[in-house]
């Protein structure tokens, strides 16, 4: 099976490099087709490895030595378990969606091939990351994912807010990086290794401190890569990178990867269950507060993005209260319902001429029947409601928190569903529904290309049977490496209470939510302008407090430091180590003028001074001498 590890991990590299070959050329087709045909490759053999793993298998490579000094030994190797192989299939079906889709909507950019060699770069790097077999493999990973979502989110980099956003994103995280780092170090440092199953059977051994610094250090790095507050700023603004990328971005690869790294490292949290409730208690706020900014927010991408934020708070729940199957659960279900929401999205931005206010939308169904189905699909998942995937996956970790008599996270996580749906079904109105506002800016929209709404299917089909089919038997598979603890409520009266209450409150936020933006819309101008309104559509003013704390002040330092040192020190003393030079050389260059008399005059003065040092010198020696001897 080993040869369908290679193919698995290396398939999106060669599409990469082989995108790259056309990188500066017009688009050129066979760029896209080559590199989604190695996507859907490294899918299917993702699920002959899944096959494989079911049936009690592991398949560990070690390819080759990559660190051998002192001590230190980390060969570049990769392991596919009941985790990983988990995490590439969600990889490779999103991404193989995504690549396919992205042929129809990167078609009239002029840069397709640098995008396709980007993407399959992205996938590459996520598959690294994943399948790692040590903790120094997956941070390069982690880096090169990095890497990549900079180079895609400031993908059209004559845009000024594309690059601003970039930059935000790629700097944000290397602050969460750096702690990441930290833990990696502390464990090499204590237990002389960074592999997986060397680190994770003497992790006990370890002093409580120390294996507390290792889990909270690392759960930094977690925090910058799933944009946990307060490192969450940049995942909203990471929408100026085309709709593909936010699609992959939010729905299987980056943002996910702080969950994995959780669920992976489940033994040392297992050992620091404070740790574990203070990320819990993190993900409900996160949940919770994303889910208020997507309410009143009134860019389509970014109300999805939010949504992504809040439901990567529900897995942080899940794993910081020991249910690392059900985070992992949650993880699946739900990249294949928000994928399809943002290619969703992808459709409506381009028959909208790249408009993003649903709010000139309005009545799209009539000319977009297949993407508002899609999208309606997705949003019935994201809400939670039975029998789509989102049912079993975010409903198991409300009944997590319950069992576990987390109350207060559960009341949080449960009026965060009730939000979740309203700002979901808002959306959908807003879009598909009521008048045609979009009529008002000369706007005719159409569907988007045949195939990239068959590339669509899969993912529909996935939010609508994910939860119902694979939660038994993708639970009988990663209980034989993460820990089995079921959660059920035996009371049956209060699981169905729980289950009734819950589907009730969705439903009547969906209700609310038709209701008001269904129908012909008026901006309520006073409403907008109260201070709740303003308060959430401004992100609670995070944003312009980071900006006033952190980067006025560091742009003023900048601007000192550029001054008064680089100026008029360092580029001083600079110049006038040149003009020294340039001095000497204007003042002796008459020594070669080519004058036989001036020259011999010249050699005169030279030996006069060689004579000189040498009789200085030896006087000096003598000196010396004669002091030694007495």
């Amino acid at each position: 099976m080993e040869i369908y590890l290679y193919i698995a991990l290396f398939a999106p590299l060669v599409g990469s490099l082989f995108a790259a070959l056309f990188g500066a050329s017009p688009k050129t087709l066979i760029t896209g087709l080559v590199a989604s045909g190695l996507l859907f490759a490294s899918f299917v053999s993702s699920a002959l490895l899944l096959g494989h793993v079911m049936n009690g298998h592991i398949v560990h490579v070690e390819m080759m030595t990559w660190i051998a000094t002192g001590d230190l030994y980390i060969p570049f190797g990769f392991v596919v378990d009941q985790v990983s192989v988990t995490m590439m299939m969600v990889v490779s079906v999103v991404s193989t969606v995504v690549h396919v889709y992205s042929i129809g909507y990167m078609s009239h950019d002029k840069g397709f091939n640098r995008f396709f060699s980007y993407l399959s770069a992205f996938v590459f790097s996520m598959m690294v990351l994943v399948m790692s077999d040590n903790f120094l493999g997956l941070f390069i990973g982690w880096e090169g994912v990095g890497l990549c979502s900079w180079l895609l989110i400031g993908f059209w980099y004559h845009k000024e807010s594309a690059t601003w956003a970039a930059n935000e994103a790629f700097i944000m995280n290397r602050i969460a990086d750096l702690a990441m780092l930290i833990g990696i170090f502390m464990i090499y440092w204590n237990l002389g290794s960074l592999q997986y199953d060397v680190v994770f059977a003497h992790i006990g051994t370890l002093p409580l401190a120390v294996t507390t610094g290792i889990g909270i250090f690392l759960f930094i790095g977690a925090m910058g890569k799933s944009a946990q507050f307060p490192l969450h700023t940049w995942l909203a603004d990471a929408m100026e990178g085309p709709t593909p990328v936010s699609a992959l971005i939010h729905a299987a690869t980056m943002v996910t990867a702080g969950v994995y790294l959780v669920v992976r490292s489940n033994p040392i949290y297992t050992l620091i269950p404070e740790v574990g409730t203070a990320i819990a208690t993190l993900g409900a706020f996160v949940a919770m507060f994303a889910a208020t900014m997507a309410l009143v927010n009134r860019d389509m991408k970014r109300i999805i993005a939010y949504s992504t934020l809040s439901q990567l708070g529900y897995m942080f729940v899940a794993a910081g209260l020991g249910a690392y199957w059900v985070a992992l659960f949650h993880l699946m279900a739900h990249a294949f319902f928000k994928a399809l929401l943002f290619l969703g999205a992808g459709n409506v931005m381009h028959a909208m001429h790249d408009e993003l206010d649903p709010f000139k939308m309005g009545g799209l169904k009539k000319s977009m029947k297949v993407t508002w189905i899609f999208m309606t699909l997705a949003s019935v998942a994201l809400a939670g409601i039975y029998p789509l995937a989102g049912f079993f996956s975010k409903d198991l970790i409300l009944e997590v928190a319950f069992v576990e008599q987390h109350y207060v996270l559960y009341g949080v996580l449960l009026a965060t569903a009730g939000m979740t749906a309203f700002y979901s079904f808002r959306l959908v109105a807003l879009i598909f529904h009521g008048d045609e506002r979009h009529l008002e800016h000369g706007i005719h929209p159409h569907e988007a290309y045949t195939f990239m709404l068959y590339a669509m299917a899969p993912l529909a089909i996935l939010a609508v049977v994910a939860g119902m089919m694979f939660k038994t038997p993708y639970y009988l598979m990663v209980s034989e490496l993460l820990p089995a603890a079921q959660y059920h409520i035996h009371n049956h009266m209060t699981l169905w209470i729980m289950i009734i209450g819950t589907q009730a409150l969705v439903i009547a936020a969906i209700a609310y939510a038709y209701k008001k933006y269904a129908k012909a819309v008026k901006v309520d101008l006073k409403v907008e302008s109260g201070f709740f309104y303003q308060l959430l559509f401004n992100q609670y003013y995070i944003p312009k407090i980071y900006d006033e704390i952190f980067s006025k002040p560091y742009l003023q330092l900048s601007k000192i430091a550029w001054k008064q040192i680089d100026l008029k020190i360092v580029d001083a003393m600079v110049d006038g180590i040149a003009n020294l030079i340039y001095q000497t050389g204007e003042s002796t260059h008459t020594m070669q003028n080519g004058n036989l008399s001036s020259m011999l005059r010249w050699m005169v003065v030279g030996v006069v001074v060689l004579l000189v040092l040498a009789v200085a010198f030896t006087v000096a020696y003598n000196n010396a001498v004669n002091l030694h001897a007495m």
